[in-house]
């Protein structure tokens, strides 16, 4: 299963047009959401073969490139991640710098928080899992140099 352009090694996986990382998608809709943009489902259609089994990173990349056009910067991220199954709380810190690394941005600037349901609903009962995501963005930054590659310091 990918969460967060992470491996994590469970025995189920996400169903999904694209690779169903829950993760990467919630985090690019919210970029797009906050640049008043339309959303993933508007720009990779489940419709249209080409995103079939398509790599959430690269929807990412879209969605941090559109805001950019727009005068936008990304500048945080803050992920809650709704699952039963797996336990997360191991693989948060990876997720973390994962994410952080494709959007150009410091471990310390995205944030990930693991949540049960305590067995309601779908995702209380190991059906699904579900991710909340809120970012920051900047207006008039200047967009993160070569998205997906980490500047030196």
């Amino acid at each position: 299963m990918r969460l967060g352009g992470v491996t994590v090694p469970f025995d189920l996986h996400l169903r999904g047009h694209s690779d169903a990382d829950v993760v990467l998608h919630a985090v690019t809709d919210a970029i797009l959401g906050a640049a008043g943009l339309p959303d993933i489902g508007e720009l990779f259609p489940d419709t249209d073969p080409r995103w079939r089994g398509g790599d959430s990173r690269e929807f990412l990349r879209a969605a941090v490139a559109a805001a950019a056009e727009g005068g936008y910067a990304v500048v945080n991220v803050d992920l809650v991640i709704h699952a039963e199954r797996p336990r997360l709380s191991g693989h948060k810190q990876r997720i973390q710098r994962a994410t952080a690394e494709l959007l150009n941005l410091s471990a310390t600037q995205v944030n990930v928080k693991a949540k049960t349901n305590e067995g309601l609903d779908a995702v209380g009962r190991g059906e699904a899992i579900a991710c909340t995501c809120v970012v920051g963005l900047r207006r008039g930054a200047a967009p993160a140099a070569g998205i997906g590659q980490r500047e030196t310091e």
